[in-house]
């Protein structure tokens, strides 16, 4: 099985879903508008050269399937990984890593860096993951929160 990494397009938006969908870590990190169709357009828009699909060929060259993501944007300054999930059946294979990878060089490209990412206490896969990664651990800052959309859940 071969996998390839391209830039992510809009027109990937069903497929990225139903991957979010197949975790429950994933799912969690949702909200109806952020990560709506219209949502993903318009962070596309934005950050159209650093937010990368990981699909697997079938072995007949005829049908790819997504899956890996990795949603990565900057202000400039730094950059923030948004999503990362890879289908359970494809973990342990490196797409993981190599979608950072990816990200990573796109975001140098763009003078960027440095990036954060944000992940869920209890999620002990993918702080460990990050870790192997190099990303470090910040203790000495607070995350605050304020949705300005009353369909965004505020959060824990």
């Amino acid at each position: 099985m071969s996998i390839t990494t391209r830039l992510v397009t809009i027109d990937d938006y069903d497929s990225i879903y139903s991957l979010w969908c197949s975790t429950e870590q994933s799912r969690r990190a949702l909200n109806p508008v952020d990560d709506s169709r219209e949502g993903i357009e318009r962070y596309l828009r934005r950050n159209p050269n650093t937010c990368f699909l990981a699909l697997s060929e079938d072995g007949s060259g005829d049908e790819q399937k997504v899956v890996g993501v990795i949603l990565t944007g900057h202000d400039g300054r730094r950059a923030i990984i948004h999503h990362l999930c890879v289908h359970p059946s494809f973990r342990r294979q490196g797409i993981a890593s190599q979608l950072v990878k990816e990200a990573e060089e796109a975001l140098k490209k763009e003078g960027i860096s440095k990036i954060f990412g944000l992940v869920f206490k209890d999620n002990d896969d993918a702080n460990a993951f990050w870790e192997r990664e190099g990303y470090s651990l910040r203790t000495n800052l607070n995350y605050r929160n304020k949705s300005l959309n009353e369909n965004v859940p505020q959060g824990e």
